[in-house]
């Protein structure tokens, strides 16, 4: 079983706003981008530790807001280019610009791949983790179609080449079509997923390490052939209701070998920035199919808390 690793929160704060069109916000000059980066450096009393940063315990004064802006340390995301409503086929495309505004062509390779793509409804629904690809001009894309209109949370988390320190941009796409929101936002450790079951233990914390066990049967037998997939067992997501704070975490431990299986648990540990609700996203590999289990769950004060907390370690470990 796959010992935790802490959950390091990639932003916090800020309340994203979604545009009544498809167009997507204005671009911002190099000049701003660099204040963007020196207010959130003030605003932040450290910094988030992820994608092989010594990883520490963390709370909500000392987090940057990575995750959260289109802009961060010189780099932008651009425009995000898909299709325009419900039932069209299409590309999702887009790029990484550097401050002189020309595309960023060289990343490091983190978990198998230069850049991980999440895209989410700003209710929590219709989420996906996918690897786009790069082209010789700077230009990510994928095919891409949408199920469900609405507007829509686009992050893109990378390294950049030469540098060891993770970065996670966001836009908002809008799509066209009737909108049907989410029937409900209430708490949920119970997921049914392509005919596995998978259920979350443990509390999600404010200001106190725990530990999360998400757990996979499938027919009331417990899976144990899940899959290495991206370097991991296992991958959550976790976005904060609201604003969707973004963090994306993987088990502590050796990275799996080609043909290694494990389950049916698997653990994490976590720390919440702030009480509120948390849409969780985990994400296992069987038979070579990846699966996606959605849960709903609050983050209480440590007092209130069943879980005990996880002992303080520091590990050398990727996003």
């Amino acid at each position: 079983m796959n010992t935790p690793l802490r959950l390091s929160l990639y932003g916090i704060g800020l309340v994203a706003a979604f545009g009544a069109a498809f167009a997507l916000s204005g671009a911002l000059t190099p000049e701003a981008a660099v204040a963007d980066r020196a207010a959130a450096t003030e605003a932040a009393h450290g910094t988030a530790t992820e994608h092989g940063e010594t990883a520490t315990a963390v709370t909500a004064t000392t987090e940057s807001t990575r995750g959260v802006t289109l802009a961060s340390n010189g780099l932008q995301l651009s425009p995000v280019a898909a299709p325009h409503a419900i039932g069209e086929d299409g590309k999702l495309s887009f790029s990484v610009t550097d401050a002189s505004g020309e595309p960023m062509l060289e990343y490091v390779e983190e978990h198998e791949k230069e850049l991980h793509l999440i895209v989410v409804r700003s209710d929590g629904a219709e989420f996906r983790h996918v690897h786009p690809t790069l082209d010789t001009a700077g230009t990510w894309s994928l095919p891409w179609s949408w199920d469900a209109a609405g507007s829509y949370r686009v992050f893109a988390d990378f390294v950049p080449a030469g540098s060891e320190n993770p970065v996670t941009l966001t836009r908002t796409v809008e799509v066209a079509g009737e909108f049907a929101p989410a029937d409900s936002h209430d708490t949920s450790r119970e997921a049914k997923v392509s005919g596995f079951d998978v259920s979350l233990e443990g509390d999600l914390l404010v200001g106190s390490a725990s530990t999360l066990t998400l757990s996979v049967s499938r027919d009331g037998k417990p899976v144990t052939t899940m899959e290495p997939y991206l370097g991991a067992f296992g991958h959550l997501v976790a976005l904060r209701e609201g604003d969707l704070a973004y963090l994306h975490v993987h088990p502590e431990g050796a990275e799996p070998t080609p043909g290694e299986n494990s389950g049916p648990e698997v653990v994490f540990a976590s720390e919440a920035p702030t009480a509120g609700r948390y849409f969780l996203y985990f994400d296992f590999q069987v038979d070579g199919k990846v699966y996606s289990a959605p849960f709903i769950v609050d983050a209480a004060p440590a007092a209130a808390g069943a879980s005990e907390p996880v002992e303080e370690e520091t590990h050398d470990e990727g996003h």
